[in-house]
């Protein structure tokens, strides 16, 4: 654990190093905010870093060992269901604790004045990413074509995107980016990387890669239907 610790405090202070320098040239040349708030932003740039360090360290001490695990023991089971529904529970609980999708659906609810409730909009992002990560994983065991799928899906979007509210649409993009954070993405890669190694003549760059793309395009449609079952 130690080893993992010492390898990601660099990586987090070279993340969040250019803000807290951005923002301090920023405060003594041109803002000029109060000390006070500027105090308070450094302390909460050090108290996200140490955020971020834990974070990452869980990741890859627990999350991403367990998904593989999970992952590799899915195809005992037999039950191609049960491969599908674990990777749609797992994608679905993963993205209700997605920080990007927490912060995504607080700002909405407030720019919309409660009329995009955070719940709801939680939800409905959380179905997306859970129905098309349970789509990936069945590609990856009946081995159909990613490209061809992946084709279908951004048609799909693209004619959604014309039907659908407008101002709903750009809505449903910035869900579709915030999905593929800290917590989602590891989770849906190592259950396919796990899922693909025990599987018989199958390539993990093949199987294993492609499915986040699958994974951001769920929100946006999820979203994009909400706009036209509400309109």
């Amino acid at each position: 654990m130690l080893s993992i610790l010492r390898a990601k405090v660099p990586e987090v202070a070279r993340a969040v190093g250019p803000l807290v320098a951005v923002v301090c040239v920023l405060q003594f040349m041109f803002v000029g905010a109060s000390a006070v708030l500027f105090v308070q932003f450094l302390a909460g740039s050090l108290l996200a870093a140490v955020g971020m360090v834990l974070l990452f360290v869980g990741i890859d001490l627990g999350v991403l060992p367990m998904g593989r695990f999970i992952g590799a023991a899915l195809p005992k089971s037999g039950s191609l269901w049960l491969v599908v529904g674990v990777a749609f529970a797992l994608g679905f609980a993963t993205t209700l604790a997605e920080p990007d999708v927490l912060v995504l659906a607080g700002q909405v609810n407030a720019a919309s004045e409660g009329a995009i409730g955070r719940q709801t909009l939680m939800y409905v992002i959380a179905t997306g990413v859970g129905l098309f990560a349970a789509v990936a994983l069945f590609r990856v065991v009946r081995g159909f074509s990613m490209a061809a799928l992946l084709a279908v899906i951004y048609v799909s979007m693209i004619l959604l995107s014309l039907a659908a509210p407008a101002d709903l649409v750009p809505l449903a993009y910035d869900a579709g980016s915030v999905t593929t954070g800290v917590l989602t993405a590891p989770v849906v890669l190592a259950l396919a990387l796990g899922l693909s190694s025990v599987l018989a003549g199958r390539s993990a760059i093949e199987d294993g890669f492609g499915l986040l793309g699958l994974a951001s395009a769920g929100p946006i449609v999820a979203v994009l239907l909400l706009g036209l079952l509400t309109s």
